[in-house]
């Protein structure tokens, strides 16, 4: 059932990122910025860590997962180290991610022939 449950909030995620870009005149950036706004948002109150037991992996690999980790790791940061943990906590709760992200990005560049598009 957690494969299901994973799924289904995954998939509710990404359509009502299709939803937004087909109906509205967002760009895609955008869509991506509120998504991990979102994130940080329903994390820092809490709301985001109910999503997160229902739906597992399904919660946490979108982009609002991002922003709740980012969330995360800056409160966590801030209890410990006081105000500078407000700017070094999100990266420390994310870097493992953005180090992936930048590597795997980089090696796909150098398989592929990256274009942009006209």
């Amino acid at each position: 059932m957690e494969y299901l449950y994973a799924f289904i909030v995954g998939g509710i995620i990404c359509v009502i990122g299709q939803i937004l870009m087909d109906t509205t005149k967002l760009t895609p950036a955008r869509i991506l910025v509120i998504f991990v706004t979102l994130g940080a948002i329903l994390g820092s109150f809490g709301i985001y860590d109910k999503l997160v037991e229902i739906g597992g992996a399904g919660a946490t690999v979108p982009l609002p997962g991002f922003g709740n980790s980012l969330a995360k790791g800056a409160m966590k940061a801030v209890d410990e180290q006081g105000l500078i943990g407000a700017f070094i906590g999100g990266i420390k709760g994310t870097a493992a991610g953005i180090t992936a992200a930048i590597f795997f990005g980089y090696l796909m560049a150098l398989i592929f022939n990256p274009k942009t598009k006209s």
